[in-house]
């Protein structure tokens, strides 16, 4: 899988729309579905086929987490609503396929004086295959670019591979780069935020009341776990992408790391002077065209949604 998704399988050369209007819409209903199913009993089971990628792991990881520390189920369940949805579906030949959802949500911030939208990216792996969501952002309105799209109303795919030359940063580069970035800032491709240079300064801090971190960044980027992106109207692209990312907490002679009830429930090992987290995480960025005046043309990170998928205790 590229960054497009345009991959040929079985000589299907064609290229189409990725779905339809009535089967995005079914798409989003299944996965709703089996989403409160899921939360409601706290079983990782009930949406595990309707899951996949970042947002996948991210979900299997915490359901399993919270089953262990609540196997009554969700007492305080409410029921996620997703509703104003529009859907910005691909052309594109061979599989896998694909689309993003714009949706409301009843989940929006301050009491619901943030209004947000919910960005789900659905990949359907063959013809047989159900839809599953891999990607979920949550950003203002104002945030969501207008997508280029043809006659016909369907959109575009960035194009794939890292030989692009059409944007500031090759969407299949993005994951890569961004990891190497966390480590010693470079390569500079990225405009400064709270999830680059700010997260970066705070990481600078690795020691703390008697405990020591370490951090290491790797990139996720293949399978599942491709980025995916659409072309927007001013030559830019709007691209989902993937990275992984351990914290090593080292505690000094006497101390232990601390232990909360979901890392336990993810925890193999035991902590003695050494807790090591790690998380996944799926980033929604605004990559502008190559020589565009955009933050000198670097790369927007729009949003960042983490989840702890493992612990290690020694």
């Amino acid at each position: 899988m590229t960054a497009s998704g345009c991959v040929t399988v079985h000589g299907e050369l064609e290229v189409v729309p990725g779905a339809t209007k009535s089967e995005a819409a079914q798409a989003l209903e299944d996965f709703t579905a089996a989403y409160n199913k899921a939360d409601e009993a706290y079983d990782p089971a009930l949406d595990a086929d309707r899951v996949t990628g970042s947002l996948g792991a991210i979900n299997q990881a915490g359901l399993t987490a919270r089953q262990k520390n609540n196997p009554g189920g969700n007492k305080a369940h409410r029921p996620l609503e997703l509703t104003d949805a529009s859907y910005t579906i691909p052309k594109k030949a061979g599989w896998p396929r694909w689309f993003v959802a714009d949706t409301d949500s009843n989940r929006d911030q301050d009491g619901g004086k943030l209004d947000t939208r919910w960005l789900l990216v659905f990949v359907r792996a063959g013809a047989d295959a159900p839809w599953k969501a891999a990607y979920l952002a949550v950003v203002p309105p104002s945030q969501v670019p207008k997508f280029r799209k043809d006659a016909d109303g369907w959109a575009q795919p960035v194009p794939g591979g890292d030989a692009d030359t059409t944007l500031a940063t090759a969407p299949a580069e993005l994951s890569t780069a961004y990891t190497d970035y966390l480590k010693d800032g470079t390569p500079d491709v990225f405009a400064p935020g709270a999830t680059t240079t700010g997260w970066r300064d705070t990481r600078k801090n690795t020691r703390r009341a008697g405990f020591s971190f370490q951090y290491v960044d790797q990139p996720l980027d293949t399978g599942t776990f491709a980025p995916l992106g659409l072309t927007t109207e001013d030559g830019g692209a709007l691209v989902f992408f993937s990275s992984k990312h351990f914290e090593r907490q080292t505690a000094a002679e006497g101390l232990r790391p601390a232990v909360t009830p979901d890392v336990r429930a993810l925890l193999t090992g035991e902590v003695r002077t050494t807790l090591t987290k790690e998380r996944v995480s799926s980033q929604l960025v605004y990559v502008p065209k190559r020589g565009a005046g955009d933050a000198g043309g670097k790369v927007r990170v729009l949003n960042r949604l983490p989840g702890l998928i493992a612990a290690k205790g020694s």
